[in-house]
């Protein structure tokens, strides 16, 4: 494989994989080969857009494309640990959006089949790879700031006007703020400081059972982490790292940053690292790395690392009373 493309297919044609696939563009050794959906007037309508790759109308004839290689999975949250099973059954590396699953149960059932099959497997956690988020990983475990105390932040966005049948509203395809954007939140304190000793956390919900909102305080052992996910309002979406001796400021949108403010001293230095288009570049780079080293995972993002993650999200979904229908 070392001198020839890697081939991608992608499944789940929505907004997300449109802007992957704006990425894997950008990347010379990838080729999009195959996209599949559902609907095969959707499916055609991807491929036309992005160089014509084959076009399937079912999930498990992608997954049974000797031509491709790594799957990308985009479809919605509950769908993500059957599918990725299947596709690494049929001998395929995947490369999973977040969240890896509805619970950390399934995230496990993922991880066994990417042992089990000998394939490659990541949750697709993009911010990961952003250069300021490495750089500010890189700053903060060389103590440039001191010993870390205080991290603050949020990702929300008015959606209480859309559709409440839409995936982002709909309880009965794992809806709301916390599985949709609070993962990010809770992402760069699990980063940075690590799992939590104690977390305190509050939710607001519809009628429906749809959780909105999320407040959440991290307690570790010298240091507090403070978020927020919400669909009820709008807010700046910066984000903030404090340590004895100095902060870092994220910019907006702060997960998709493209550079940061470290202050120490009454001195203020400006970091400007751009992504590489939209930013999912790096992560396919990532993969790309990962499967011509025949790994089955990522030192920089693990199975580990994505088990710890959603056994976070457990805690808060049980402390603040977040429920699925389809759940056991």
């Amino acid at each position: 494989m070392m001198d020839k493309k890697i081939k991608w297919g992608i499944i789940g044609l929505g907004r997300i994989a449109k802007l992957f696939a704006e990425d894997l563009k950008l990347i010379k050794d990838a080729e999009l080969v195959a996209v599949a959906s559902t609907d095969m007037e959707r499916a055609k309508s991807f491929a036309r857009d992005f160089g014509n790759p084959k076009a399937y109308a079912s999930y498990r004839e992608l997954f049974k494309d000797a031509e491709v290689d790594v799957v990308y999975i985009a479809t919605l949250h509950h769908t993500h640990c059957p599918l990725s099973v299947e596709a690494m059954k049929h001998k395929k590396h995947v490369l999973c959006e977040k969240p890896i699953a509805i619970n950390k149960s399934e995230a496990r059932q993922m991880v066994e089949a990417s042992e089990r099959n000998k394939v490659f497997f990541m949750e697709a956690f993009w911010s990961r790879f952003n250069p300021s988020i490495v750089k500010i990983k890189e700053l903060v475990s060389k103590g440039e700031i001191g010993k870390l105390r205080y991290i603050s932040a949020e990702f929300t966005f008015y959606k209480l006007d859309e559709d409440p049948q839409s995936r982002l509203l709909n309880v009965d395809l794992a809806g709301g703020s916390l599985m949709d954007m609070g993962v990010y939140p809770v992402f760069l304190s699990y980063l940075l400081l690590g799992k939590p000793k104690e977390i305190l956390a509050r939710s607001q919900f519809l009628k429906s059972g749809t959780e909105i909102q999320t407040s959440m305080i991290f307690q570790y052992e010298n240091a507090q982490s403070v978020l927020y996910s919400g669909f009820a309002n709008n807010t700046d979406m910066k984000a903030k790292v404090c340590g004895e001796e100095g902060e870092i400021f994220i910019r907006s949108i702060w997960h998709e940053t493209q550079g940061f403010q470290i202050v120490r001293n009454g001195t203020s230095q400006i970091y400007e690292l751009p992504t590489k288009g939209k930013g999912f570049a790096h992560e396919i780079e990532e993969v790309h790395k990962c499967i011509r080293s025949k790994k089955l995972e990522s030192a920089e993002w693990s199975h580990q690392n994505s088990l710890d993650l959603i056994g976070i999200v457990d805690e808060i979904r049980l402390i603040s009373g977040i429920k699925y229908p389809f759940e056991v």
